[in-house]
Order: structure tokens, then sequence, then C-alpha cells
């Protein structure tokens, strides 16, 4: 390791020229005239010089023998096999068993365009890239939650606090308590909706007609107040109030709200500017849409979050479903009209007064309101139930499979990024060794030992977070976590 001038004669640019590679332990042959169909990766560049020193050879390889003429590579020898493909065949397909980030970071060394992978690694690889984006998310989350790089600003603070507080009902015991009284209060209002539309329970005003009660009103304001409240201190805390206010979950709660305040407006102002009858009607109206209230437990239940996410999943299953189901409430209603007209009491008017009954039939609900009379009817009666339960039954197995795999796929991303803290949490420690053996003195074998512990095909999820647990001493804040 002189820096000397190396003369490889082994190395010449004739396409007979060959070359020797140790991958990992596994040693290859390789020959000009294949490694010269990419002139620009790595093993081109290395057959191809004359004339070397010892400081452009280590550039290329991590090391290499003169006696033997054997260039030494500390690479996946796995990895290397489906790279070497590239030169034969053309394109590369990434082995079963082998992570494709991972992969890409082989290439990246190789010097091979990304281009050249098939199709379906290419499919993998994207994949593999999203769960890592979802990961990095998660745990920018969990340091976010930490309170890793505290606030600046005392407002910042507080809106800090009191997003956690609203928000994150594993933050702090207040925010669990929180969480478990707006449970509650989701749970009383919903009873006292229904409770309050028993007529044994209402009351009689002056008119003469049934209200509710004034203690279930008396309820149903305090829990109003307390959703309102809710719903305020949230939206002041949101760090991004425009993509709270959009938000599906946030949408469910200010319907659950509005229709209260509108009708105590059409209550007390809107009897003069119409007809006290269609107030009536109107607050009757919004009455109703109190029933979006019990979407809120959604909010505080994590399971009906996978159920919702994995339905969205499943929108192709369910779209096939109502497919099916349309085309066979179509065909069986104007077959049992057509079949029913030469009955003389037939209950089947019209072909759309028909979709009733094919709808009922299929979906195996059967009321009996409306039944074929005829022998021909009653068979195909009898057919769009069957074809009704083959219809519902075929999707069901996607919809529940999408759900598994969606369940499982959550849990595997909470357990990666509890992982992915607790390696930069090792690597927070290894870099205050480093600070503690370079003021002792003996930093060079220290560091010499970090660096062939370390591989190379680390993937570094979130280079940002990681420098801002260096410089905030992760681990002292982090040991309950």
């Amino acid at each position: 390791n002189d820096g000397s001038p190396l003369n490889c004669n082994s190395l010449d640019t004739r396409d007979e020229a060959e070359i020797a590679v140790n991958i990992g332990g596994v040693k290859l042959v390789l020959y000009g005239d294949v490694l010269n169909r990419y002139p620009e990766s790595r093993l081109a560049e290395l057959i191809n010089c004359s004339t070397l020193n010892y400081d452009i050879i280590y550039s290329l390889c991590d090391d290499y023998d003169p006696g033997k003429r054997e260039f030494y590579f500390d690479r996946d020898p796995d990895a290397f096999r489906c790279i070497i493909d590239v030169y034969y065949f053309g394109e590369i397909h990434i082995k079963r068993g082998i992570c494709p980030i991972c992969f890409i970071k082989e290439m990246e060394f190789w010097k091979i365009d990304q281009s050249y992978l098939d199709e379906c690694c290419k499919s993998d690889l994207t994949e593999k890239e999203e769960e890592l984006a979802e990961i990095a998310n998660k745990v920018k989350l969990i340091l976010d939650d930490l309170d890793v790089v505290p606030s600046v600003n005392r407002s910042a603070r507080y809106q800090k606090f009191l997003w956690k507080l609203m928000e994150k009902p594993e933050s702090s015991l207040p925010a669990r308590i929180i969480a478990i009284a707006s449970f509650l209060f989701v749970l009383v209002s919903s009873l006292v909706m229904c409770v309050g539309t028993i007529p044994e329970v209402q009351m009689e005003d002056d008119e003469g007609d049934l209200v509710e009660h004034p203690t279930l009103e008396a309820i149903e304001t305090a829990c109003i107040g307390w959703f309102t409240v809710e719903y305020l201190l949230r939206f002041m805390s949101s760090p991004n109030k425009l993509h709270f206010f959009l938000s599906f979950m946030n949408i469910i709660d200010f319907m659950a709200i509005m229709p209260f305040y509108v009708v105590l407006t059409l209550t007390y102002l809107g009897t003069a500017m119409m007809d006290l009858a269609k107030v009536q009607q109107a607050v009757q109206a919004l009455r109703i849409m109190r029933i979006a209230r019990i979407f809120k437990l959604a909010r505080h239940s994590s399971g009906l979050q996978t159920l919702t996410y994995a339905l969205k999943r499943s929108f192709k299953e369910l779209g096939l479903l109502l497919m099916y189901m349309g085309i066979g409430i179509f065909v069986f209603s104007a077959l049992g009209y057509t079949l029913e007209q030469s009955h003389p009491e037939t209950l089947f008017s019209s072909i759309p007064q028909s979709f009733w009954w094919a709808i009922i039939t299929m979906t195996t609900v059967g009321y009996g309101d409306i039944y074929p009379k005829t022998t021909l009817g009653k068979c195909n009666a009898a057919i769009s139930f069957l074809c009704g339960v083959i219809a519902i039954a075929l999707p069901i197995h996607p919809i529940i499979n999408n759900f598994v795999i969606f369940y499982n796929k959550q849990r595997l991303l909470e357990t990666a990024a509890k992982h992915e803290l607790e390696l930069m949490e090792l690597q927070s420690s290894e870099d205050s060794m480093v600070k503690a053996t370079r003021k002792s003195g003996a930093l060079g074998a220290l560091e010499s030992s970090m660096r062939t512990s370390r591989s190379d095909n680390s993937i570094p999820l979130i280079e940002e977070s990681t420098r801002t647990l260096k410089s905030k001493k992760y681990c002292s804040e982090t040991e309950s976590f």
C-alpha cells in the first residue's frame, strides 16, 4: 500500500481478458467481452485499466492480491449473483429473500442502473419504499410525542401540548382521561337520542304535541357543549387548520354538532321568517343528523379505523359485488314480471316495482310482501335466490383477506418503527462512546472496530430524526420508552 504503480497485465483492454473477483468469499472468473457490454459499470472499469496504482485499485475494490491477481469485494454474494445476470441477459431479477432496498444499494455500488430491473421487481421495490416511508412517518410521530425537539416559542409549546392532550391519548394520563370522557359522552348522547323517541318518556307541549323530556334535553345540551369545546380546542391546536377542517372524521364531528345550533337558530329566530310548521319539519330533519354522532366512536377505536381502511382497500371487490347484484336484480325482476303476468292475482305490477322483490330475494331477506304465484315464477325466484347467495359469497373472502393483510401490516410497521428507534438509540450510544474515547486518546482503535461492525447496507430511514436524537441525547430522554 505504498502507492507505487502496478502493472496489471491481466487487465488489458482486449475482450479476451479475464478478471478474478472474490465477492464475500465466493470466487468468480469473468471475461472482458461480457463485462464490456456495460462499460460504465465498476467491473468494466476494473478490467479495462492497463496501468494502475494501489490508490486507484482500492477505489474500485476493497482489497487486491497481486500474487493471485484476485480482487476482493466485501459485498453480498447472493445479490451479486442477481446483478451479474445483467451482463448475460440484459435484465435483473431480485431473488426471493433479498431485501429490495439493500439490493438497490448493491446496484449503486456496482454502478448498474435501476432501469435494468424487471417490472415485477420494480413493483416490489415501490411497495418496500412505501413501507419504509410509513415507518419513517411513524418514527417521526413517536419522536414528536417524546418531545425530542422542544418548541422554541412559548405559544408553539402550548399548542403542541394541547394537541397531544386532545389527539394523543397514549401521551399522558390526562389525555387518556379526556379520551375516555369523550367516548362516554358519545355513548350517553346516542343513548339519549334513542330514549328520547320512546312515547312514554316524552312529554306534551302546550299544543298537545309530544316533545323530548326536559331532563333528556339538558343531558343533550351538556353533551353538545362537550363536543363543541373539544372540537374548538382540537381546531385551535391543530398544526394544519385546512387539513383538519377537510379531514373525514372532523367533518363527521362537525355534522354531529351543527344540527343542534341550527335547531336553536330556527327555533328562536326562524319563526319570524317562515311558517311554524316548516320550522318544525326542518327541526325534525336536522335531529336525524344526530345519528352521525355514533361515528365519533371510530376516533377512539383502532379496530374500527382498521376496518375502515380495509374497506377502502376493497373498493374493487365491493364494486364487483354491487355490479353482480345490480345485474341480477334487473334480470330476475324483469323475468318475474314477465312470468307473473298470466296470473290474475299477480303482485308484480311493473318491472321497477319488481326491483324490491328481486332485492329482498337475492339478499335472502324474503319479507313475503311480494311473492310469485305461478310455477315458472317460483322457479325464477329459486334461481334468483341461489344466484344471490353465490354473488354475495364470492367477494367475501378477498375483503376479509384485505382486512387481515392490512391489520398485520400495521402491526409489522409499528414493530419496525420501534426497532428503528432502538437502532437510533444504539447509534447515539456509539457516538457518545466515540466522544468519550476521543478524550481518552484511544479513538483510532474504537473507530476501526466500529467500521468493521457497521454494514454499508444499512438503510437510513430518516437522517434528520437521527441527527435530532444525537443533538438531544435521545438515550437519556427515552429510558421509559
